[in-house]
């Protein structure tokens, strides 16, 4: 288990089912964990003033926060596709710029977000095209600026889960081999890794952890 003992670490969605499994295993190994609650990341101010009330120095920032929506592209409208961008891409580039800043000049930091396999294999996204762009933004921020940050000493990464094991990806897919998809657990370790002092040279990944699914 990597150690963040005396670390200050934000998770955003921290509790969803995957933010709760990463906030329990931040916190076993030390760290002290910084999650938004009833707080509209998508809001730029409202991103900004929680971001200024989290204890100095921020060590690391994982943004778990975002949603999900099935729709056919001829049922949806603008406003559903402008949803999902709030949802996953604005919310993390909020959240983004406000780690970076706290991090840029005081010894640097990690930065992690959370993709998704369609982001990566766009195929993979029929019938859920807003989503998938949305998170095809995530991924291509992640990546700009794991090249922005370098000099900073800030690493960017992001993990790309497929399909996790949650209980409402279970009732929704119940016919699903659960066997094969990916634990929450297990997504949570490669983040932890991902957003530890031991990793030192890892930036600009996009880290597949899809099981067996």
């Amino acid at each position: 288990m990597q150690d963040f003992a005396g670390r200050n670490v934000v998770v955003t969605g921290g509790s969803g089912a995957l933010g709760s499994a990463l906030v329990g295993l931040l916190q076993a190994a030390g760290a002290t964990v910084h999650v938004p609650r009833g707080v509209d990341l998508s809001s730029e101010d409202a991103a900004v003033a929680w971001f200024d009330g989290v204890a100095a120095p921020l060590w690391a920032s994982i943004h778990v926060a975002g949603g999900f929506a099935m729709g056919k592209l001829v049922h949806s409208s603008a406003a559903d596709f402008r949803a999902q961008l709030e949802l996953n891409a604005v919310t993390c580039f909020l959240s983004c710029r406000e780690a970076a800043r706290r991090m840029s000049g005081a010894g640097g930091g990690r930065i992690v977000n959370v993709v998704a396999r369609p982001a990566l294999l766009p195929h993979l996204g029929a019938g859920m095209s807003a989503y998938t762009a949305s998170k095809a933004a995530v991924a291509a921020l992640t990546q700009a600026l794991a090249a922005e940050l370098a000099d900073d000493g800030i690493l960017v990464n992001a993990v790309v889960p497929s399909t996790m094991d949650t209980p409402a990806n279970r009732q929704a897919m119940p016919d699903a081999d659960f066997a094969r998809w990916p634990k929450t657990e297990e997504v949570a370790r490669t983040i932890a890794f991902l957003a530890s002092a031991e990793n030192t040279l890892t930036s600009g990944a996009l880290v597949p952890v899809y099981g067996r699914a």
